[in-house]
């Protein structure tokens, strides 16, 4: 149950790092809502997620899953750079959220 938690506190964190872009470009309540409700879900999702497991491990998965599904959102949906360097440091912040689980 942690780890679905876990999982779904990041794709929140994906949800309002998208709201903050929609908030950008419209300015409207509705984006402001949608932005603070996606955030508190996510914090509410890792709170449940930390009660199992370690705090570092969530704390960096959770980051993780906002970092990547973030840069992964903005090349699909809003038009920014697909570069292999782009492409390769997304690589290595999944390498290391997976390397620090396997470690802990």
């Amino acid at each position: 149950m942690a780890w679905i938690s876990l999982v779904v506190a990041g794709l929140c964190e994906m949800f309002g790092v998208s709201m903050m872009n929609r908030l950008n470009q419209r300015k409207d309540w509705q984006s402001l809502m949608l932005l603070i409700a996606g955030f508190a879900a996510s914090f509410l999702f890792l709170t449940i997620a930390m009660e199992k497991l370690p705090m570092g491990t969530a704390y960096a998965i959770w980051t993780g899953i906002g970092v990547v599904g973030g840069a992964v959102i903005g090349m699909i949906f809003y038009g920014e750079k697909r570069d292999w360097r782009r492409l390769l440091f997304i690589t290595l912040v999944l390498g290391a959220a997976v390397g620090l689980k396997l470690a802990g």
